[in-house]
């Protein structure tokens, strides 16, 4: 018995075999499925999925790379769908810096060759860094508040911005706990994350020949700290790496685990399971 804890159903990708894509889960023993919201209107696809299938469950949120597509009253629209009886978390939520206009707008975001030299247009890129992160922060901030009130877990997407996603969370330590998905940092960060009392969740990746790190991170890991997910429709693991990734793939995420951590398949299910129940407040089967 396994549970996808991260996907993303309501995507275009599944419109046409979703209910196929859902029994092949449960003939994997992936029993249950958690829909993750990233918009306003992915959110409400999530629950739209949650209402009509019994195994899915939903989180709704705004992710940082949607955060300036969204107005400034989505968090109470947010708070409304937060309230439904099959939301599981909030999120995913957090800080994303990988795709900043310095780093894709022009070719001269590139740093000088000269110490000190200005390029044409780097004090506009500069200024379009700076707002685009203090939107991202803004709506991190707004759904860690509203998690804290409504007395919601949250999963965090986090890329190429550790230090100041951790110190926006830091304050809220003892109010709510976090999931880090798709982590593929080291063990010194996922440890960083335990001692405060977050999780973290393993995808696809770790199937990966060239994750070493990762697979030390997985095999040292403390038991019940960590969780499954597939990201689907993404990071299929090995060996349907290119391919459209499904919830089904979770049980090859564990055999991968398991072999990592000297286990059974059936001791991973029965572990990560029941992490997850604890965290997302799942009712058991």
């Amino acid at each position: 018995m396994l549970i996808d804890t991260h996907s993303h159903l309501d995507f275009p990708d599944f419109e046409a075999d979703r209910p196929e894509i859902i029994q092949r889960a449960l003939e994997a023993g992936v029993t249950r499925l958690i829909s993750i919201g990233t918009t306003l209107r992915t959110s409400r696809a999530a629950l739209d999925l949650a209402d009509t299938y019994p195994q899915v469950f939903a989180t709704v949120g705004i992710h940082p790379s949607e955060a300036r597509q969204e107005s400034n009253s989505a968090i109470e629209e947010l708070s409304q769908l937060a309230r439904h009886p099959k939301v599981v978390a909030l999120g995913e939520c957090g800080l994303d810096y990988h795709r900043l206009p310095s780093q894709s707008s022009a070719p001269f975001a590139s740093s000088s060759s000269f110490t000190g030299t200005t390029h044409p247009g780097s004090e506009e890129l500069f200024l379009a860094d700076a707002e685009e992160k203090n939107c991202q922060a803004i709506f991190f901030q707004q759904q860690l508040d509203l998690a804290a009130q409504l007395r919601l877990n949250v999963v965090i997407h986090q890329r190429d911005s550790w230090e100041d996603t951790i110190s926006t969370l830091r304050p809220y330590t003892g109010r709510i706990q976090a999931v880090f998905h798709c982590f593929s940092g080291t063990l010194s960060q996922a440890e960083e994350l335990i001692h405060m009392g977050h999780s973290v969740s393993f995808t696809g990746i770790v199937t990966f020949k060239n994750a070493k790190e990762l697979h030390s991170c997985v095999q040292k890991i403390p038991t019940g700290s960590f969780f499954l997910e597939t990201d689907c429709p993404y990071l299929s693991p090995e060996p349907h790496r290119g391919k459209r990734c499904e919830p089904a793939f979770t049980r090859t995420i564990a055999e991968k685990v398991a072999s990592l951590r000297g286990q059974s398949l059936k001791e991973i299910a029965r572990e990560t399971t029941s992490a997850a129940e604890k965290f997302f407040r799942l009712p058991p089967l």
